[in-house]
């Protein structure tokens, strides 16, 4: 029998202090043969098993779904969004949301209305560079009185990147690192000498727009330069200063950093990958998943 989904009840610390009250009664009361102790025992002990079904019920009707994970950097803090819906016809208090063994802290809703959706955004660190996937997700509640706790999982399957963390020297290598038989007379870039238009392409630099030509009726184009002193530089993994591999991811993330700043037309040579120069966030966060991915 599959039992994924369905709530299940753990006792929380205040439960002990409730067995020991409730003891404590039941002794006197019996001891004493006091009325007013016995209906105080039966009264306290009726709310505690009351109480067990509606913590149940307090987290079966909430589905939990997650939205996508903006990549981060090893060291960094990845950040899941997450919607909690109540699909019951009533209100629902004290819900706790938590990504099960990512060393995150839980995320508190107070209430959630009948049919009404709360959103939360759970952190929890990003400890080396790769792909993940967050499994499950786990809602739990201590409603009513706070001595059982009610928890409820729920899988999904929602995947991430951590790209390396960027450490070494921020200087960009020379033009001297670039293979010889790849290092053009003249290349595109952001010089002095403007050098004509050609077709956007999405993630290029808005900045290279001619937004002149669009505010005419023209479609998207870019503004290409020529340029000797700033060309377009390759990122070689097996020129990057670093006594291991993950050191050398590193170096490489820095430098994508910092050309990416600088507005450099930039490359990037992985053992058996190579992506061409070009500028612009699709560029910037292609070059990171392959240092990602990397094995």
């Amino acid at each position: 029998m599959n039992l994924a989904g369905l709530p299940r009840l753990r006792p929380t610390a205040a439960l002990g202090g409730l067995v020991f009250v409730l003891f404590a009664m039941w002794y006197a009361a019996s001891s004493q043969n006091n009325a007013a102790a016995y209906l105080l025992f039966f009264t306290l002990s009726s709310l505690f098993v009351v109480s067990i079904p509606h913590s149940l019920l307090n987290v079966a009707s909430l589905k939990a779904t997650t939205e996508s994970v903006k990549p981060t950097f090893a060291g960094d803090e990845v950040s899941l969004p997450v919607e909690v819906t109540n699909q019951s016809g009533k209100p629902r208090y004290g819900i706790r949301v938590q990504v099960p063994d990512s060393g995150g802290n839980e995320q508190a809703v107070d209430e959630i209305a009948a049919g009404r959706a709360a959103r939360v955004l759970i952190r929890f660190p990003a400890r080396a560079r790769g792909e993940y996937d967050v499994k499950r997700l786990c809602l739990a509640s201590a409603f009513p009185l706070g001595v059982l706790r009610a928890t409820k999982r729920i899988n999904c399957h929602q995947r991430f990147l951590v790209y390396p963390k960027p450490e070494g020297n921020p200087r960009l290598p020379r033009d001297g690192a670039r293979s010889a038989h790849n290092r053009p007379r003249t290349e595109l870039g952001e010089g002095d000498d403007f050098a004509g238009v050609r077709a956007y392409k999405p993630g290029q630099s808005q900045r290279q727009i001619d937004w002149k030509a669009v505010a005419r009726g023209h479609p998207l184009m870019t503004k290409q330069y020529t340029t000797e002193a700033t060309g377009a530089l390759y990122l070689d993994f097996a020129t990057a200063p670093g006594s291991d591999p993950e050191a050398r991811l590193a170096q490489l993330a820095l430098w994508i950093i910092e050309a990416e700043r600088a507005r450099r037309s930039y490359g990037l040579r992985l053992p058996g990958t190579e992506i061409a120069p070009s500028l612009g966030q699709a560029h910037f966060h292609g070059c990171l998943r392959a240092l990602a991915l990397f094995k």
